[in-house]
């Protein structure tokens, strides 16, 4: 896991400094520019190139950032605590981001963007891995039949992003 991530470079951005403290101890082996809000964030994305991008929701614009990293190819995880929600997370990959991982898992962050940077390496159409992990996670915080709402998305996204059972096994 390590490997693939040694000199990444990323872009986080989130408005909670001990958050952005959290992902440099996390991802001690990436080259990490911090942005504390969308104007900064921007100016980082205008200057730099980036091999991934992490991006708060809430409080920074994260949805308008992820307009300009979708636009720019670069892979994008969303965190979030306080828009963790079906339709948030609906609206994140419907945007372009490859995971949506809540705050509440930030410490397994190294295995998801290891995951996502593997799949854009080898053109991986099956980019799904991270919610495969994350779909108990959101099954116990959103309740039953949270999918529901959004039956065509997920009909599309499972068949898009399927992952075979020796995938998940793998995983585990």
């Amino acid at each position: 896991m390590e490997e693939i991530l040694q000199g990444k470079r990323i872009l986080a951005v989130d408005d909670e400094h001990d958050i952005l403290e959290t992902l440099d101890e996390l991802l001690d082996m990436c080259i990490i520019d911090h942005a504390p809000d969308y104007e900064t964030a921007k100016k980082f994305l205008n200057k730099s190139d980036y091999d991934a991008a992490i991006l708060d929701i809430m409080g920074v614009s994260g949805y308008d950032l992820l307009k300009i990293t979708a636009h720019k190819g670069i892979p994008t995880i969303m965190l979030t605590a306080h828009a963790l929600s079906p339709d948030n997370l609906v609206k994140s990959i419907k945007e372009g981001a490859r995971c949506y991982l809540p705050k509440d898992k930030i410490s397994d962050i190294a295995g998801y963007l290891s995951e996502l940077l593997e799949a854009e390496q080898n053109n991986a159409g099956k980019r799904g891995k991270w919610f495969s992990r994350l779909r108990p996670f959101f099954d116990r915080k959103f309740g039953p039949g949270w999918r529901d709402e959004h039956k065509e998305f997920w009909k599309d996204f499972d068949e898009t992003y399927h992952i075979s059972k020796e995938d998940v096994e793998k995983m585990m």
